[in-house]
């Protein structure tokens, strides 16, 4: 058996890359070991074609922005989003000025983001929208038009083909971006490696047990020979995606009591023509249908990997008992305990506009597939157009804080009381908060440190613990500065 380890992370996405990253900065003399059960990071949830891709800052995506039973607008979700991407902004700015990454054009790409709707009721809620937020420092530069030459000349596809009379209206913000988290996961850990952290490939974890002296070991066999493997560790962090359930299950921890995960996987409609290309330089989001999930958003996306610009539309969602694109399909059924059974009952029961459109969706025929497509791009031609598999999400079931059943979107840490294993669990907005979900869970997890660390999490987010959109000139100048960092828009 090895030496104790101070962190283990497993899982090799942007998550552990994230965590490992910020605990290297505050401690480094701390030995850290990466397991990953596959032959490569970031293959599932962080690769840029399974899901992770837009910069999400609630710059376009509507469902961050609920309106109310009156017809206002809540943009309270869609202010903390945007704040916590600025928090992974702050970091990416201070790691690149350091030195420690390369060229952010490696991993992060200026895509505008736009909002887009159809029908008088939505134009009016997009107005709405609009007017709760343009004067907030976070969302400075945001535009509003229901012309449709204005609307042609910010995304040319959009508007050909479509009948005159129908009312649409949009919004746009130069300051958005597309980021390659594959990328990024891919330049975090390599710098890990090289500050003297063990990566291990192809290490699938089976068993976590806490010792009696206070620390974890970690048992597992390698996925290429069968080989097994022992670890131990003061801290363990689960960043595993959709297996992430099944470890801190293993682990038998308390605080998992009760969470169950129900899998959502999805597809997309992909083209790579440089003409068509060419003509959306552009994430456009719409609004979901009635029932849908948020994650379910429909968006026109440019996705930049490897230098390389595609366009994306969907998602259109599917089914499968798996909770890793290559993952088992026992996955679902051996997440079942006896203390998250009727929690998963209970939110299923009260979730069934859910069951309805993930069976509409399971029915729909490439035609159907098509028609939302040319809802955003009327013109379109299915030729162009190759459906492709995205990666597995696995939605939060929990208990509320009235005890009810619930599902959960978004994501959620779960950590032991003394704070030595903490886990993530959930999906969206996921890789575009990394910095800020896993600053969190080291203040949950490291309350001791608090205190001397923070000198140097100030330096490396210089907003940490402060709301930045409470002060314009401050979150105007750190637009800024980060901006110019990393070659995108203020």
């Amino acid at each position: 058996m090895s030496p104790t380890r101070d962190v283990v992370l497993i899982g090799g996405g942007i998550m552990s890359a994230t965590l490992g990253t910020l605990l290297h900065e505050l401690e480094p003399d701390w030995s850290i070991t990466i397991l990953e059960r596959l032959g490569g990071l970031a293959r599932e949830s962080s690769n840029p074609w399974n899901n992770a891709g837009t910069g999400h800052s609630a710059l376009c995506e509507l469902n961050y922005s609920p309106e109310r039973p009156d017809g206002s607008v809540d943009v309270s979700k869609a202010i903390q989003v945007n704040e916590q991407f600025q928090v992974s902004r702050q970091f990416w700015s201070f790691l690149v000025s350091s030195g420690a990454l390369p060229d952010p054009s490696a991993f992060l790409s200026p895509v505008p983001h736009l909002s887009f709707v159809w029908g008088q009721e939505n134009v009016e809620y997009l107005r709405r929208r609009y007017e709760a937020l343009k004067d907030h420092p976070l969302f400075a530069g945001l535009e509003f038009s229901d012309d449709p030459a204005v609307i042609r000349r910010w995304t040319p596809l959009l508007i050909p083909g479509r009948a005159k009379a129908q009312p649409i209206a949009a919004t746009r913000i130069e300051a958005g971006t597309d980021v390659d988290f594959g990328a990024l996961t891919e330049l975090l850990t390599d710098r890990l490696v090289d500050s003297g952290a063990d990566l291990a490939l192809n290490h699938r974890v089976s068993s976590i047990r806490k010792l009696k002296d206070g620390t974890w070991r970690i048992r597992g066999r390698h996925t290429v020979g069968g080989t097994p493997f022992e670890l131990v560790s003061r801290f363990v962090f689960v960043g595993a995606g959709g297996a992430a359930l099944g470890l801190l299950q293993k682990s038998r921890i308390r605080e998992i009591r009760g969470y169950g995960g129900f899998p959502v996987s999805g597809q997309f409609l992909r083209t790579d023509d440089p003409a068509i290309v060419k003509r959306h330089q552009a994430k456009v989001y719409g609004k979901a249908s009635v029932g849908a999930p948020p994650m379910s958003v429909p968006h026109l996306d440019t996705r930049v990997v490897d230098g390389s610009a595609s366009l994306l539309f969907g998602p259109y969602a599917g089914f499968t008992p798996k909770f890793l694109k290559t993952g088992s399909w026992f996955d679902l059924f051996g997440s079942i305990r006896w203390h998250n059974l009727g929690t998963m009952i209970g939110a299923g029961l009260k979730n069934l506009d859910l069951v309805r459109y993930l069976v509409g969706e399971l029915l729909a025929t490439r035609g159907a597939k098509l028609r939302a497509l040319r809802e955003f791009y009327p013109n379109a031609d299915g030729d162009d157009w190759r459906l492709i598999t995205a990666g597995q999400r696995v939605q939060i079931m929990k208990r509320d804080a009235n005890g009810k059943a619930v599902i959960q979107f978004g994501t959620e840490v779960v950590a032991s009381a003394d704070g030595s294993i903490a886990g993530l669990l959930g999906a969206s907005p996921g890789a575009s908060t990394a910095v800020p979900i896993m600053l969190d869970l080291i203040e949950r997890c490291f309350p001791d440190r608090a205190e001397s660390w923070r000198p140097a999490l100030t330096r490396m987010v210089p907003s940490y613990g402060t709301a930045l959109g409470d002060d314009e000139a401050v979150a105007r100048a750190t637009l800024a500065s980060t901006a110019k960092v990393l070659g995108i828009h203020a």
